[in-house]
């Protein structure tokens, strides 16, 4: 019986799916040793900083061994799967010398030892390889066993009951059989929730799983609560009664890059913040005045996309401010486009996707891409390039409710701006006290590079464009 050579083994690595990203989180293996596997396949889904991402196998084979379970984070470069690549069926140890050939006693082995080992938690290989089976008639274990206690003590040994039959394991499904259809955050959400996808019923567009579905099936599958007896109440836990009072998450994913990158901007670079509260009920208005025109049909028009026109016409005028600071070369990098980076909040956590050359686009294309853009990201479906590049952010802390905050720069710019709840308030107008949607704009940058008159021409520039917004046309 032939066995598989090393030359034949391909070693998949953890690539870097995204730009200087060092480590992923392995979530899901979609493949289980003595699978096959095609070119182009996936074999796993991973969680990187950025997103989370399916990975294809490069090659043909059969999977000889998953290098890690499912949960835990990988060094990129590290292998994490081996492929037989020889074209021949899932690899199976060579014959071992019988015992009787040394003259010791044969000693029985159980059904299927014949396997090799695999990766706990990951079953057992399926293969089309059996051994043959010894010819001649076999003596049962037990029957062996009393003729050796016989001949070696005189007497049989003591009656005892046999021992009861231990079920073989169940196989593992081959992979990507019946395999439910389901977008990598939906899958996340129901590993998390400990739901199997299998018994979702799936209400999506060509029969994917959203989100919704998954929730629905937590709630179908909650005990209901038993109506309330009328009983005394229930004496006090004592002292020493074990109660939970702390949760422990891992620092990983989009948390820990989120971490390592502000804690890397707020000691680096020096911070100044400034504020302005100003009357934006004119662009209010326009706002509402664009979502009728036929221009923006379809599209989403709120006041985040007449803030992030204004930024930009503010940028357009004060230039320097769109930069960064290189260290290494002692040199202040100014940038001739704007790549305008949005802060979203997803169920992975805080990111920030950035509109690839939005200086250049009209108001109906910045606000097509800000759809997109916040689509994508509330579908987690953000790609790391996606993330990569930024030179300025606007942060919307005013949907929460919030008046504003002293923002910290994203790691490699200059500038990011904070912009508050809009709310009605007393405001004085023409010489009159009048309600008027008023908000507080707050920006800060990065001193290196940005003296405090550079920080407040800006600032006072979105300011002026928000309470009269005519200055798009006069000012772009």
């Amino acid at each position: 019986m032939t066995t598989m050579t090393e030359a034949s083994v391909r070693e998949f690595k953890m690539p870097d799916v995204g730009e200087g990203l060092t480590e992923a989180e392995i979530l899901k293996w979609y493949v289980q040793p003595g699978d096959t596997v095609t070119d182009g396949q996936v074999v796993c889904e991973v969680e990187t900083a950025k997103a989370a991402v399916e990975l294809p196998i490069p090659y043909d084979g059969v999977v000889r061994e998953l290098h890690f379970p499912e949960g835990t984070t990988v060094d990129v470069g590290t292998s994490i799967i081996a492929v037989d690549v020889s074209g021949g069926a899932a690899p199976v140890p060579a014959a071992e010398p019988r015992p009787e050939a040394a003259g010791a006693p044969a000693e029985p082995k159980p059904e299927g030892s014949g396997r090799q080992p695999v990766l706990v938690g990951y079953g057992v290989a399926t293969s089309s390889t059996r051994r043959r089976p010894r010819k001649g008639p076999e003596v049962p274990v037990q029957q062996a066993s009393a003729a050796i206690h016989t001949e070696l003590n005189g007497h049989a040994p003591a009656a005892q009951a046999p021992a009861p039959a231990v079920p073989a394991p169940a196989l593992p499904a081959p992979a990507g059989a019946d395999r439910p259809l389901a977008k990598p955050p939906v899958r996340k959400l129901a590993k998390d929730l400990g739901v199997d996808l299998t018994t979702v019923v799936p209400t999506g567009p060509d029969g994917i799983i959203t989100r919704e579905d998954v929730h629905a099936a937590v709630a179908a599958t909650a005990p209901k609560a038993p109506a309330p007896a009328a009983s005394p109440a229930p004496a006090a836990a004592p002292a020493s009664y074990d109660i939970a009072r702390e949760t422990r998450v891992p620092i990983k994913g989009v948390r820990k890059a989120t971490a390592a990158a502000m804690v890397g901007s707020a000691f680096t670079a020096p911070h100044v913040t400034e504020f302005v509260t100003v009357d934006v009920t004119r662009t209010m208005k326009l706002v509402e005045e664009l979502k009728q025109d036929k221009e923006f049909a379809g599209l989403r028009v709120n006041p985040l996309l007449l803030i992030a026109k204004a930024l930009l016409v503010a940028i357009k005028r004060n230039p320097e401010i769109n930069a960064s600071w290189d260290e290494a070369a002692q040199e202040i990098v100014v940038k001739h486009y704007v790549n305008l980076g949005i802060a979203a909040a997803t169920p992975r956590g805080l990111i920030v996707p950035n509109i690839k050359d939005a200086h250049a686009k009209t108001l109906p294309q910045l606000a097509e891409s800000l759809g997109e853009l916040v689509a994508t990201a509330r579908e987690g479906r953000t790609s790391p390039a996606a993330m990569q590049g930024g030179t300025v952010t606007i942060t919307n802390v005013g949907v929460f409710g919030v008046d504003t905050g002293t923002p910290i720069l994203n790691p490699g710019e200059s500038a990011i701006l904070a912009v508050g709840a809009i709310k009605l308030q007393p405001w004085v107008h023409k010489g009159k006290v009048k309600p008027r949607q008023v908000t507080t704009l707050a920006l800060s940058f990065d001193h290196r590079l940005v003296d405090g008159e550079l920080g407040s021409k800006v600032l006072a520039d979105v300011a002026a464009i928000l309470e009269q917004p005519k200055r798009l046309i006069s000012w772009a």
